[in-house]
């Protein structure tokens, strides 16, 4: 039975990160209300060995931008984001979503077979693409972006699950 892998990707990851620049542009509007750098975000983690909120963006859109790619037999892109700002964090977002709304359905549906070979730790992995999404990419993905929220809520931003949940198609 086929799966149909572009439901399971793109329209999630863009509705995810979609959500996760609303929730920045809450901390850039927070910010400026308490009077502070919104620049300081950036660093903030959960905790000390937990890579910083800007890095928890930028491996989420990678997470999103390279399984496709992957998943499509395409090259990976290795575009990082730098991020010095709040804003660069969301023009990076918006570059992954313009690079996730490149794929069609036709792209990526009847993929789950595909043997995916990718580095994890310096060594290469090689996996089907259905384990490779189901269990490796999709819990990546919602753990970094659920993570950036976190931080962002436990530094003061005022942040519910709608906005991490961002625009669900019927509700």
């Amino acid at each position: 039975m086929s799966i149909a892998m572009h439901e399971l990707t793109q329209p999630p990851f863009a509705q995810t990160l979609a959500a996760l620049s609303g929730v920045l542009a809450k901390a850039e509007a927070h910010a400026a209300l308490k009077k502070f750098d919104a620049g300081v975000l950036l660093g903030a983690r959960l905790a000390p060995d937990m890579f910083p909120l800007s890095r928890q963006v930028e491996i989420a859109c990678d997470l999103a931008a390279s399984s496709l790619a992957r998943l499509t037999g395409v090259e990976v892109p290795s575009w990082r984001a730098e991020a010095k700002t709040i804003a660069d964090l969301r023009a990076h977002i918006a570059k992954t979503l313009d690079y996730l709304g490149a794929f069609k359905p036709g792209d990526i549906d009847g993929t789950e077979a595909r043997e995916i070979t990718l580095s994890l730790a310096g060594k290469p992995v090689t996996m089907a693409a259905k384990p490779y999404l189901f269990q490796f990419v999709l819990p990546n993905f919602y753990f970094h972006a659920a993570i950036a929220y976190a931080i962002l809520r436990h530094n003061g931003v005022d942040l519910g699950k709608r906005d991490f949940l961002g625009e669900v198609p019927g509700l």
